[in-house]
């Protein structure tokens, strides 16, 4: 008899627990992050899913869906940001969870080497398909659950929008990502859903490995020259990118603006002061530039006045 009762007491316990551990699960606010298979993805997955959040956490392969999925308050889904029908199915698979979506974090992305006077005009359609079109894709799929609970999506995107690189494409690209940003915060903001933008500078990922990996397969197949310097010049770029800081602060940044009860439009995060400072003053020289020779043209007095108004704005 005392072993009958020891054991429905045992029962009822684990019951208790496991009710309570999916009881938690469902109060936690969820957050959907594409592309989080490495780098910058995979950290802001671990960071949100540490932190009180749940994560759907998107990922093309087998291997790398089963890794996410291993992980605590993680679920991994199978997606690719180009493929209309596989987005609208992720879509389908979070509202079926039933615990609804408080954000977005657009973080899919890829860099192609090549000039773009000559280079592959593919590879530029395809960096488009996946930098621009995937946020625009993703957010409007999921659109409906984040008005429904007021909630927040953001697009990595990088200082390479504002300074130029060896990747033509992806900074082509990033650019749009920073208008696609403001013109959706200012359609969103009436409908309770906020809208940013994450600049990363140069952290630890795996997307100049990919972009040299790609380079050297457009040469081998006559679509891109590639001349030694330049070759050497990938390849000491690559191992660079795997020395560098890891994007923790990156995903820190994200945490950030899914939990503060003021998010703001925009996140740059470098990995040193040096990137900051290149950044702003590149910014600062594209104000310059629309400033000088027009019409309305302010001095030297009026455009410290206005940048005195602004950061009064802050």
């Amino acid at each position: 008899m005392h072993r009958i009762l020891i054991f429905v007491a045992f029962t009822l316990l684990c019951m208790t627990s496991v009710s309570v551990i999916a009881d938690e699960h469902d109060s936690m606010k969820a957050v959907l992050v594409t592309g989080a298979s490495s780098g910058i993805g995979e950290k802001i997955t671990e960071t949100l899913a540490n932190n009180g959040f749940y994560v759907y956490a998107t990922a093309r392969k087998d291997e790398d869906l089963e890794r996410l999925d291993a992980m605590e308050n993680v679920s991994s889904v199978r997606l690719d940001v180009t493929i209309p029908e596989q987005v609208n199915a992720a879509a389908a698979f979070v509202e079926s969870q039933g615990r609804g979506l408080w954000g977005v974090v657009n973080n899919a992305g890829v860099a192609f080497y090549g000039p773009l006077s000559d280079g592959p005009e593919s590879e530029l359609m395809l960096t488009f398909d996946i930098n621009v079109y995937g946020p625009y894709r993703v957010n409007r799929a999921f659109l409906p659950m984040l008005i429904a609970s007021g909630g927040r999506t953001t697009t990595i995107s990088s200082i390479s929008a504002f300074i130029p690189g060896n990747s033509g494409s992806y900074s082509m690209s990033k650019a749009a990502v920073e208008g696609y940003t403001d013109t959706l915060a200012n359609e969103l903001e009436p409908k309770g859903v906020h809208v940013s933008a994450v600049e990363p500078g140069a952290f630890k990922s795996e997307i100049v490995d990919k972009l040299k990996a790609r380079a050297f397969e457009l040469a081998e197949s006559g679509e891109m020259e590639l001349d030694e310097d330049t070759r050497k010049a990938l390849e000491e770029s690559a191992a660079n990118r795997q020395t560098m800081k890891e994007p923790t602060e990156v995903a820190e940044a994200v945490l950030t603006l899914m939990t503060t009860d003021n998010p703001k439009r925009r996140y740059m995060v470098t990995p040193n002061a040096e990137q900051a400072d290149i950044t702003i003053r590149s910014a600062m020289q594209r104000m310059l530039e629309l400033n000088e020779d027009q019409p309305y043209e302010y001095d030297r007095e009026g455009l410290i006045k206005m940048l005195d108004e602004l950061l009064a704005e802050e």
